[in-house]
């Protein structure tokens, strides 16, 4: 019996010895193996813009604005640590409560901010300076159109991907709106967008903010031929309220500031407006509908839906 069992336990000896010489070959590749690298994302990016090639940060923390492009930047989720008074004064932009602000002129304190980025106009004052603080990316209004400008924007924070994903959801939701509004108004509705600032009445045409973009753009709802002829060259034109009634189309949206005189809508001329004696005038806090950015004309369009469809 013990001679049978002999070779049965020198089988498992030998079998259990294998394994492990296995086991020990196997550790031995895996320590000789050298770990994979990880791959380190890159701290700053090359942004291609209107005056070339300018080094900024691919994840950018303390922006400053000066232009009228917050709403792009709070859309993209990218901090702002510094913004000139008109995007502080908006109502809307909740998120800029507690940011500083600031001018173009306001060196000493854009210093103080530390930025990691500054965005401005191609107007803007002390642009070389202001590159000598952090790098500096300025845009010419209307150079693009205004959703390009956006996507400029996602470029140069290093968020297209997001940026076009809005682009594209918004340009769905706009188009879809101005059918609705179409069928509910008529094809061939004249809407005028007016604003009075400082005294002073204004026009637009199809891309100076105020929500003209999503109408005429995007909506492709009519305007009158006497408020397309005049701001043709400026995009917006001046008038007076003797000659108001000649470019008030069958709907007015009035971007309304409440810091000037807005008695004239207590005259007959204004009164006697069609759009105005059939309830077809819509006002806006002239604050939160001056700009184009990505926030505003969220709210713009929700502002049209409403005001046409009830909704």
């Amino acid at each position: 019996m013990l001679k049978r069992m002999i070779p049965l336990m020198l089988l498992i000896v030998l079998t259990i010895s294998g394994c492990n010489s296995g086991n020990t070959a196997e550790k031995d590749k895996e320590a000789t193996t050298p770990a994979k690298a990880t791959e380190s994302k890159p701290t700053t990016i090359t942004y291609q813009s209107e005056n070339g090639p300018v080094v900024v940060p691919a994840d950018p923390k303390r922006v400053v604005v000066l232009g009228t492009y917050a709403g792009d930047v709070l859309s993209l989720g990218v901090p702002i640590v510094g913004v000139d008074s008109w995007a502080k004064s908006n109502p809307r932009f909740t998120a800029l409560k507690d940011v500083q602000e600031v001018s173009d002129e306001s060196l000493e304190k854009i210093i103080e901010l530390k930025p990691d980025l500054i965005i401005g106009l191609s107007n803007s004052k002390n642009v070389d300076k202001l590159k000598q603080i952090a790098p500096t990316v300025t845009y010419t209004y209307g150079k693009v159109d205004y959703l390009t400008q956006h996507l400029e924007i996602g470029k140069l924070l290093n968020k297209e991907k997001a940026a076009q994903a809005w682009i594209d959801d918004f340009k769905k939701r706009a188009h879809k709106a101005g059918e609705d509004i179409k069928a509910k108004i008529g094809e061939n509705a004249t809407v005028s967008v007016i604003e009075n600032f400082d005294k002073q009445m204004y026009v637009f045409g199809d891309n100076w903010g105020r929500g003209t973009e999503i109408l005429y753009q995007e909506m492709k709802l009519a305007m009158p031929k006497k408020v397309k002829e005049m701001t043709s060259k400026e995009g917006y034109y001046a008038l007076s309220l003797e000659v108001l009634p000649q470019y008030a189309g069958d709907y007015l949206v009035f971007s309304k500031s409440s810091d000037t005189d807005n008695s004239f809508q207590q005259t007959q001329t204004y009164k006697n407006i069609p759009a105005v004696k059939n309830n077809h005038v819509f006002e806006a806090n002239s604050k939160e509908f001056y700009f184009n950015d990505a926030m505003t004309l969220d709210y713009q369009l929700d502002f049209f839906i409403k005001s046409f469809l009830g909704e």
